[in-house]
């Protein structure tokens, strides 16, 4: 409802304070389901008083209800960041249209997270994209429109593909609720009546939604739209987007498949594992020899989706939880990255790694926050990234994959190249000329430092983060079973 109000007062002052109303609110209320789903267990609620199968049904577990947390939390900050940013990076009179598509977009990854109707899924899903493509568009860069029309045109393929593996899954059971779902699949497996079109759908959806998160080798889209998108958006969607299509994965192959099925009958893992580790070396790699820092940061965040896929293919309940930590963690670190660099793009207009040399004296809030996220990206102790590869290993060591374990140290170490790389221009080179620079102004700084603060808060104290993942892991085994 406040998205289409933002877009008809277009003007930007209240679009703004319209956009940040709704991501509070939303943010409040996660807190508060959070809380709730900890103490009380699933909450159901079904539309307009219909009963699923025949009306639409919200379920949210402890799952659903951490990744509306997130979703909400970067949005929250996010919209602070986007005042000055985005005034600085769009023009004027599309300011209101951005701040539509952005209320569009939570709305769209919210009802992702909360609705338990696999057709829903799919609404919101095209909701999150469209408003997305949208604003990727509004970049400076000419090559923005481009990099729009590209993530349209493999988006589109990916949702094609979703929609036909729900239309199967549809014909074969009669229900699109995922409880029901869950139920009446492993009986038609086992009659053997439709096991080839179950098979059949399962594939697509595993196509389909292995685009959408933009797992290797099926990233090409996301490269460039985190290089070109304004800094605001870059910084939102790369906290949540992502995140949000694992956690459709989650739901599809652990929730309405089950384990059995989708790891012993289909071997789920043996695709996603090799895909994980090539995208933790290889994307790994690509990154170090980026010359731009949104680049750099956007290929790292393909080899960061690897780690959260490597827990997932290990279908135990460290390896899920791993995961999804993983999911909360990187979007605290990845998006204080990218906000880092939103604010050396409010004030010399570049990303460059040339163009940042002698920053770490001259915007020195700025550049160490990029340190602070960029320790937690390499995983030092006390920062959320060790927390999160600290699980990644023990889950690896438990199910004997020493494999595993060895590529994250080795992309742990790689992080530190491509990371070093930045700092080592921005603090041990001087600039070229005597032009002084101002330090980003606090509208930049407050929010990207709350997340780099966070980044470490949840790095010493990962209880909270690890209980709720394990809870979320343990209840999507159980489910399995």
């Amino acid at each position: 409802m406040l998205a289409p109000i933002a877009a008809l007062i277009n003007r930007s002052g209240p679009a703004w304070v319209i956009a940040t109303s709704g991501a509070w609110f939303a943010f409040g209320a996660a807190v508060q389901l959070l809380r709730r789903v900890m103490t009380e267990g699933m909450i159901v609620y079904s539309l307009g008083g219909w009963v699923a199968p025949i009306g639409i049904e919200y379920r949210i577990d402890q799952l659903a209800a951490f990744v509306t947390l997130i979703v909400s939390a970067i949005a929250a900050v996010g919209v602070l960041y986007a005042r000055t940013s985005v005034a600085s990076e769009i023009e004027e009179d599309r300011h209101a249209l951005f701040y539509a598509a952005f209320l569009l977009n939570v709305c769209g990854l919210l009802g992702i997270a909360i609705t338990g109707d696999v057709f829903n899924v799919f609404v919101f899903l095209e909701i999150s994209s469209l408003s997305a493509y949208s604003m990727i568009a509004l970049g400076q860069d000419r090559r923005a429109l481009t990099s729009a029309f590209q993530y349209l045109i493999m988006g589109s393929v990916g949702a094609t593909f979703i929609v036909i593996g729900i239309g199967l899954l549809f014909v074969m059971t009669g229900t699109l609720g995922m409880a029901d779902l869950a139920e009446r699949i492993p009986a038609i497996w086992a009659s053997g009546d439709g096991d080839r079109t179950i098979a059949v759908a399962f594939t697509f959806l595993t196509v389909g939604v292995t685009l959408k998160l933009a797992l290797f080798p099926l990233h090409l889209w996301l490269p460039n739209a985190y290089t070109y998108a304004p800094s605001a958006v870059t910084g939102y969607m790369a906290a949540t987007s992502t995140k949000v299509s694992i956690y459709l994965l989650l739901r599809f192959f652990f929730s309405v498949f089950g384990v059995e099925f989708s790891f012993e009958q289909m071997r789920l893992d043996a695709i996603l594992m090799p895909l994980a580790l090539v995208a933790i070396l290889a994307m790994s790699s690509v990154a170090i020899y980026q010359s731009n820092v949104k680049r750099l940061l956007a290929f790292s965040s393909v080899a960061q989706i690897g780690y959260m896929i490597l827990g997932i293919s290990f279908g135990s309940v460290i390896g899920v939880a791993a995961g999804i930590i993983h999911l909360f963690n990187h979007a605290l670190m990845k998006g204080a990255l990218f906000m880092a660099m939103g604010c050396v793009m409010y004030r010399i207009g570049s990303v460059r790694i040339e163009d940042m040399k002698g920053l770490g004296k001259s915007m020195p809030w700025t550049m160490a926050a990029f340190v602070g996220g960029g320790l937690s990206m390499i995983g030092v102790p006390m920062t959320v990234g060790f927390v999160s590869k600290w699980y990644l290993l023990q889950a690896a060591i438990k199910g004997g994959n020493w494999l595993a374990a060895v590529v994250v140290v080795v992309g742990s170490l790689m992080a530190l190249v491509y990371i070093w790389k930045v700092i080592e221009v921005a603090y041990f080179k001087r600039r070229e000329n005597d032009d002084p620079i101002e330090e980003a102004p606090l509208s930049l700084l407050i929010p990207t430092w709350t997340l780099v603060a966070a980044s470490f808060w949840f790095g010493i104290d990962a209880g909270t983060t690890s209980d709720v993942a394990m809870s979320a892991a343990e209840s999507l085994l159980g489910m399995m079973q």
